[in-house]
């Protein structure tokens, strides 16, 4: 059972070990100098313009959930669709039922109107 497993735990290893040296090798040779340029903040390069300690308001955070979670629903519809066949009368009853649950969730986020954009 082991054996089984020795190559993903060496994968792993190996790759925490190439992590940790980057951060390393990074903190400890990269460049320090703080100049006033370096601590300004900015927004994709371009300086900013408002406030730093505006918070952002809940509703695009639960627009961005939202996405996330209909995103990764895509990517399931996809895998079933390209194995429908072979799947059979379980695999459609699984994914009705996984259709189901989203559009119920859905149906809730339109009923309290997380997907409604105020300005």
């Amino acid at each position: 059972m082991v054996a089984t497993y020795a190559p993903l735990f060496l994968m792993l290893a190996i790759a925490a070990m190439v992590v940790v040296g980057f951060f390393a090798a990074s903190h400890f040779l990269g460049p320090k100098a703080r100049t006033p340029e370096k601590m300004m903040p900015f927004e994709s390069g371009n300086p900013s313009a408002g406030a730093r300690d505006v918070r952002m308001s809940v509703k695009f955070y639960l627009t961005a959930i939202s996405f996330v979670v209909f995103d990764v629903e895509a990517v399931f519809l996809y895998v079933w669709a390209v194995h429908f066949k072979t799947l059979g009368i379980g695999g459609l009853i699984a994914m009705g039922g996984f259709l189901a649950m989203l559009i119920i969730g859905l149906l809730y986020e339109l009923k309290k109107g997380a997907l409604e954009w105020e300005k």
